[in-house]
């Protein structure tokens, strides 16, 4: 892998300059308590530049409008994005990732067309109707059903934890359409436009004081059966592909990001607090040694999982090892900064908007960082893949 990306230095430097060029140097400022109204904007507007320059759908096939980088030239591309400390497209991954990672291996030529060119204009942002308050990290337990009735389907049920649904055109819709199979089977997947009438937005107020998550209610929801995605009562493959469609990009992102965050604790350790003494103590250093570590153990485990893609390699149960890890050393991280700063840290500052997951405003990202433990599968779901199909544990008996 490493002699693989070193011949890619002329493209990292091309990258590194085009940035240096294009990203605003005052865009945190901006971004620092905006309304959800500017944020979108911006990130519309960044996402723009991204797309003109060949950066914003890297992999993408160039026939759908994409850069059709190779594997390689992906991971230079996000890892000189991170280092910038670029703006992240909060708004659009599930259109950019999952999006396309469903409807070119399942979708209709019609669904391609209709929805991929759109998602590339900008003007498409798209939620997930997966979850389920009984059916977060166990999707194939989820009770919204799914009625046929001549050229549509009548679907009633409830949706949770949905990124963004207040500001997409259409959702990725998970729903059972034969209730008597197994719970794996007879799940069907849909394409659901979000203004469809019987459809009820209600915000999740987080302990951030954002509502970033929502629950979406379906009351005789009406959906065209053109907009079934793949086989019915095959949504569970489908929903696999979904799933599966980042292949570790994001989270090789987020560990650099990471890395790069870690300049803003050792700064704050050196501020002298209110009795003039600066934070770094023996303790504090222990700390921050151990999290330095830690954040080089991430990268190494990225660096493993995005080797094994490169050679064409199974995966196995290494998503769920780096996802855990991180969501763990997410929290560490963030407390420390809060440890560090002490009384200063003990209230919310305002939301750095699109910024990483270390904004340096310690209490919000710290607050926020236990969301983590919960999104793109919970610690406990992860504990139990890597138990039952890493290391070969018996399975978590089932519920009385």
């Amino acid at each position: 892998m490493l002699e693989e990306l070193q011949r890619l230095e002329p493209f990292r430097a091309e990258v590194r300059g085009w940035l240096a060029a294009n990203l605003p140097s005052d865009w945190r400022r901006r971004m620092l308590g905006a309304s959800e109204a500017d944020h979108v904007a911006f990130q519309e507007w960044w996402f723009g530049k991204l797309m003109a320059a060949g950066y914003g759908a890297p992999h993408w096939p160039a026939e759908w409008g994409g850069s059709g980088f190779s594997f390689a030239q992906q991971i230079v591309l996000y890892e000189e994005i991170a280092r910038a400390g670029a703006p992240r497209l909060i708004h659009y991954f599930v259109a950019l990732h999952h999006v396309p990672g469903t409807l070119l291996h399942w979708g209709t030529q019609a669904q391609r067309e209709r929805h991929l060119p759109a998602v590339l204009s900008g003007k498409e942002i798209w939620c997930q109707g997966f979850s389920e308050p009984n059916a977060g990290s166990d999707l194939a337990s989820l009770r919204t059903r799914a009625v046929r009735d001549g050229d549509h389907y009548v679907v009633n049920g409830q949706k949770t934890w949905s990124s963004n649904a207040h500001h997409a055109q259409f959702s990725l819709l998970l729903a059972r359409t034969d209730p008597a199979a197994s719970k794996s089977r007879g799940i069907s997947y849909f394409i659901l436009d979000m203004k469809t009438p019987g459809i009820t937005l209600r915000p999740i107020k987080q302990m951030t004081g954002a509502s970033h998550f929502n629950e979406i209610f379906l009351d005789d929801v009406r959906i065209p059966a053109e907009n079934l995605v793949g086989p019915e009562h095959e949504g569970w493959k489908v929903a696999q592909s979904t799933l599966s469609s980042e292949r570790g990009l994001s989270i090789l992102e987020l560990a650099e990001r990471m890395k790069q965050g870690f300049a803003l604790l050792l700064a704050d350790a050196r501020v002298p607090g209110p009795d003039g003494v600066p934070y770094d103590d023996a303790e504090t250093r222990r700390r921050l040694v151990d999290i330095h570590v830690r954040i080089e153990a991430l990268r190494v485990l990225v660096n493993n999982q995005l080797g094994a893609v490169l050679r064409g390699e199974a995966l196995g149960v290494a998503p769920s090892i780096v996802k855990l890890y991180y969501s763990d050393l997410l929290r560490d991280f963030t407390h420390l900064g809060v440890a560090i700063r002490g009384i200063e840290a003990q209230h919310l500052e305002d939301v750095l908007m699109g910024g990483p997951n270390e904004t340096g405003y310690w209490m919000q990202d710290y607050l926020y960082s236990w969301a983590w433990t919960i999104s793109g599968g919970s610690s406990e779901i992860q504990r139990n893949i890597i138990a039952e199909r890493g290391l070969g544990l018996p399975r978590e008996p089932a519920a009385a």
